[in-house]
């Protein structure tokens, strides 16, 4: 086996995951805590995947390691969901919900998975965990391709819509961010197709091009992106007496026309 090494890439993860919680903080965008976790449990998981070699004997760092970098770009799907819910409005960001709820399952399925692939669990037990895995990640595939189809619509109507183009750097962000995450995926079908012991898990270049990098790419792009420029939330504000009743005036001027009147007559008979 190899010994992986907390090398630039590990770094550079940590850094542009620390970028990212200086411009949600600076530009007040709570929503991006999700591609904030995204970058946390990856760098976690690097960190923990070192960790799990320096101490051999210990299993508190492998099997965690493992989770937090197989879940890691579920949280990057999570993002791109509550990217396109501010984009479109009604029925399209119940959509965007249906997706969020489409990737938990994915998640639910991959970590049961990759719970199971432990090396302390039988052979059996680990094939089982990857087949899980496989479907759990397959599924997620399947998610994204009817996530491109929602993006790919949008893009028609705004072109036919004109106007203005901010929109465009997010929305092509997006485009390749799913293209990045779809490439890791392919990899971790490769990868598990195997078995227990793929010739790929023998050598770091492939997790560090093929899954690591893709994540590292991504979190850069929407550090550059402006993801961060989106409009907030519009909140409703608490109407005012006269919009919760717009009859309220009418009766309001007729109740004091009536007393008006009333006054009159009264003061007509003194």
């Amino acid at each position: 086996m190899y010994c992986p090494s907390f090398n630039l890439k590990s770094r550079r993860l940590g850094l542009t995951n620390l970028a990212h919680i200086i411009q949600a903080i600076h530009y007040r965008k709570r929503f991006c805590w999700v591609v904030i976790m995204a970058g946390t449990w990856e760098t976690a998981g690097l960190i923990m995947r070192v960790l799990s070699v320096l101490h051999t004997t210990s299993a508190a760092y492998g099997t965690p390691s493992q989770l937090l970098i197989l879940l890691a770009p579920l949280w990057i799907n999570a993002f791109l969901y509550v990217v396109m819910s501010r984009f479109v409005y009604f029925s399209a960001r119940r959509l965007s919900l249906c997706f969020v709820l489409f990737d938990i399952t994915a998640f639910l399925m991959q970590a049961t998975g990759g719970t199971m692939i432990n090396p302390d669990n039988s052979a059996k037990t680990q094939m089982l965990g990857i087949h899980i895995y496989m479907g759990g990640i397959g599924l997620q595939q399947f998610f994204i391709l009817g996530f491109i189809g929602l993006v790919i619509r949008f893009h028609y109507k705004m072109m036919l819509l004109g106007g203005s183009t901010e929109w465009k750097r997010p929305l092509y962000t997006t485009y390749a961010t799913l293209g990045l995450i779809t490439l890791r995926i392919i990899f971790r079908l490769i990868e598990f197709s195997s078995g227990l012991f793929s010739p790929i898990t023998m050598s770091e270049a492939p997790f560090y091009t093929l899954d690591a990098l893709p994540m590292f790419v991504t979190l850069v792009l929407w550090n550059i992106s402006r993801a961060f420029d989106f409009p907030k939330k519009v909140k409703k504000s608490k109407k005012s007496k006269d919009e919760k009743d717009p009859n309220a005036n009418v009766r309001d001027g007729s109740s004091t026309t009536h007393d008006g009147g009333r006054s009159s007559g009264e003061s007509g008979r003194r």
